[in-house]
């Protein structure tokens, strides 16, 4: 099985800013030892790295760790400014390695339309000829912006992190799941089931998240899905184990050889896996 949403850092890099405002468990190394530590005993054993800084350093260091560690570390998402005058030429002159998406932290930029500026989509016309993955990293506003990219490079795969971010603490956001159905009607569209836990209120759980991973399987199937479990963000809210097992139980077993492994490999273009392969 392939865990689709993985981080890990290294605090002397510098440039995790955010960890500032999180819970202190979060202020520290997170390594692939102490990953494949809580994944292994699950039958967990490989994994998307996802960057967790807006850096081209952190991208780097990213690409690094999974060149060191290739059989866990099947591809990797990193960051790049797609608004740069050159950033459209890097991409496309771009050396080959395991990046397999990029990921602008549209969620943190003020102006929802920002991945509409020319500038931008430039990028992600780059991108889609590289056949790098579009990784949305937006909230419910963006949805409708994300649609426009899809339909305006219909051959670019984008996937949407954290299916989008409803408000599960509040009780939903005002036209997610209509404005998710409107995504999930183009085919270059995926979406993660993870990251729910951390938007749900402390007393929230299971059958609070079930309408949302409900809404999302039903949009975009099994062939669309994907299961992450945003470790170690959510270990403020969950173990890696609780939460892996929770999605067992939320999503259907006839779809669990989709979302829990085929479809990270078909969104991202990661090889299938070899004879013998349990994964």
């Amino acid at each position: 099985m392939i865990d689709a949403h993985l981080h890990l850092w290294r605090l002397d890099r510098g440039d995790y800013d955010w960890l500032a405002d999180e819970d202190p468990a979060l202020r520290r190394d997170f390594t692939v030892a102490d990953w494949t530590s809580v994944a292994a005993p699950l039958g967990i054993d490989a994994a998307v790295l996802v960057q967790a800084a807006p850096t081209t350093a952190e991208t780097a260091y990213v690409e690094e760790l999974a060149a060191s560690h290739p059989t866990h570390l099947l591809g990797v998402v990193g960051w790049c400014d797609l608004a740069a005058p050159r950033a459209a030429a890097a991409i496309r002159d771009r050396e080959p390695s395991a990046l397999v998406a990029l990921r602008p932290w549209l969620q943190a930029i003020d102006d929802p339309d920002w991945v509409l500026a020319p500038a931008v989509m430039s990028s992600l016309a780059a991108m889609q000829a590289r056949g790098l993955v579009y990784e949305a990293l937006v909230r419910p506003v963006h949805l409708s912006r994300v649609l426009a990219v899809a339909r305006r490079l219909p051959g670019l795969r984008i996937v949407v992190d954290h299916g989008a971010k409803p408000d599960v603490a509040a009780g939903g956001s005002p036209g997610w799941a209509a404005d998710l159905a409107d995504l999930a009607a183009c085919p270059n569209v995926f979406c993660k089931v993870s990251g729910l836990l951390t938007e749900a209120a402390p007393d929230q759980g299971r059958d609070d998240l079930r309408p949302y991973v409900e809404t999302i399987l039903e949009r975009f199937g099994p062939t669309r899905v994907m299961w992450g479990s945003d470790w170690p963000v959510v270990t403020t809210r969950a173990a890696y184990g609780d939460w892996f097992e929770m999605a067992v139980g939320l999503v259907p077993a006839a779809w669990h050889a989709d979302v829990f492994d085929g479809t990270v490999r078909r969104a991202y273009g990661l090889p299938a896996p070899t004879t013998g392969d349990q994964r």
